[in-house]
């Protein structure tokens, strides 16, 4: 590993700017050759780290969420990474044609479906040999353009169930949500035939209903509208689940005197899912709410709620989720609805105070971890750190230096 960090500082530090032409794409093809080696190695390696179950060394319970939380790859990113080492693992002269820099990660994310547990049961019931498919996959990779290479796949996988049941339909369903810089999202995803029948009636019903004179918004604008309709609606009736005993809402946090300010005052508001908002737009989201005051010192941090009954209170818990955001477990990314707000000392043995001191979020997972040994401790600057129960502290890349055991105070 030292050798190939000598070796990409050395790349980095060499000047392109007398480069055109052909050495320009000689070392563009050389360096995507190197990248695919390298993923390999990756896969590889993440394969490894599942297998012998090393995420549980940091307290975490899969690859894809140590490299979600320590990595910091997306979740899509993660799962991809996880999926084509387990499809290395199956298929030797793909992963060949990976080692040697022809065939990409992208290439083996198209591959890796083929093996999963039932499409490789149904291969076995077949007949069909692994290993030829394998050979082809390869050589197809590696001479052939992407989109071959998906037909090719997309081919073997209705060959292999010709007469087969007819799909789940939660199966062929997917949402993606994917958050910009200022706020807004970008969503995609797929339905099967029902679903999205469904969503199409829903949505032109919204659509029809309410077209005023002089409506110029275009199709697709009026689509979105009516998308935010539904679930407006939907949050309006009191009717969805409960995201760990408060009801699903919108919740934004502004200062008072941002909120009194009849300016428009850009990106001083904050919504649970990380949106930036301008006051004068969450005037707006405000017209019609339950409002929940909560005082801040002059550093922005909530103040104490005082001493209550062991549960957490809901206005406590909107307190918690404000200033830790989620998780607060090293390298963990569950979001706040997906957390519980524990007692750093324990209410009933140590006296813990239900309090905004003595609480932090922490997902189910590690919420049962830091009750079988690891610790979480918030230090005087605001941030969470994270012990093993052997005392070294986890660490999320990148580590300045080895984590070294500690000494728990009293």
């Amino acid at each position: 590993m030292r050798e190939l960090r000598s070796a990409l500082d050395a790349l980095a530090a060499e000047d392109l700017s007398g480069l055109v032409g052909p050495p320009l794409l000689d070392r563009t093809a050389e360096l995507l050759s190197a990248r695919n080696r390298i993923d390999a190695e990756l896969a590889r390696t993440v394969r490894e780290c599942e297998l012998t179950q090393a995420p549980q060394f940091d307290g975490l319970a899969s690859m894809a969420s140590w490299l979600r939380g320590h990595a910091r790859l997306s979740p899509v990113a993660a799962a991809r990474l996880v999926t084509n080492g387990r499809a290395l693992e199956r298929l030797p002269a793909v992963a060949g044609g990976c080692a040697d820099g022809l065939v990409s990660a992208e290439q083996v994310s198209v591959i890796a479906p083929l093996v999963a547990p039932e499409h490789l049961a149904a291969a076995t019931a077949q007949g069909v040999e692994l290993a030829g498919v394998d050979a082809t996959l390869a050589e197809v990779a590696a001479t052939r353009p992407s989109a071959e290479l998906r037909r090719v796949a997309q081919h073997y996988l209705a060959r292999l169930h010709p007469d087969g049941p007819e799909p789940d339909p939660s199966e062929q369903r997917s949402l993606t949500l994917s958050r910009h810089a200022d706020g807004s999202l970008s969503l995609r995803g797929e339905l099967d035939a029902v679903g999205g029948e469904k969503l199409q009636a829903a949505i032109e019903a919204l659509v029809q209903g309410h077209r005023p004179a002089g409506d110029t918004r275009t199709r697709a604008q009026r689509q979105g509208d009516a998308l935010v309709q539904l679930v407006d609606n939907e949050l309006a009736s009191g009717t969805l689940p409960f995201l760990r005993r408060v009801k699903p809402h919108l919740l934004i946090t502004i200062g008072l005197p941002d909120l009194l300010d009849p300016t428009t005052a850009p990106a001083v508001a904050e919504a649970r899912f990380g949106a930036t908002l301008s006051a004068a737009r969450t005037r707006w989201a405000a017209c019609d709410p339950d409002i929940t005051r909560i005082v801040l010192d002059p550093d922005g941090r909530p103040l104490d709620l005082g001493r209550t009954v062991r549960l957490v209170p809901p206005h406590l818990r909107r307190a918690v989720e404000h200033r830790d955001r989620g998780c607060v477990f090293a390298g963990c990314d569950a979001p706040t609805h997906w957390c519980d707000v524990h007692h750093v000392l324990e209410w009933v043995l140590d006296g813990g105070e239900t309090s905004l001191d003595n609480s932090a979020l922490l997902c189910e997972r590690h919420h049962t971890k830091v009750h079988h040994g690891f610790r979480v401790e918030r230090h005087p600057d605001g941030r969470w750190h994270t012990w093993r129960p052997d005392g070294t502290q986890i660490l999320v890349l990148p580590h300045s230096e080895p984590a070294r055991p500690t000494t728990r105070a009293g």
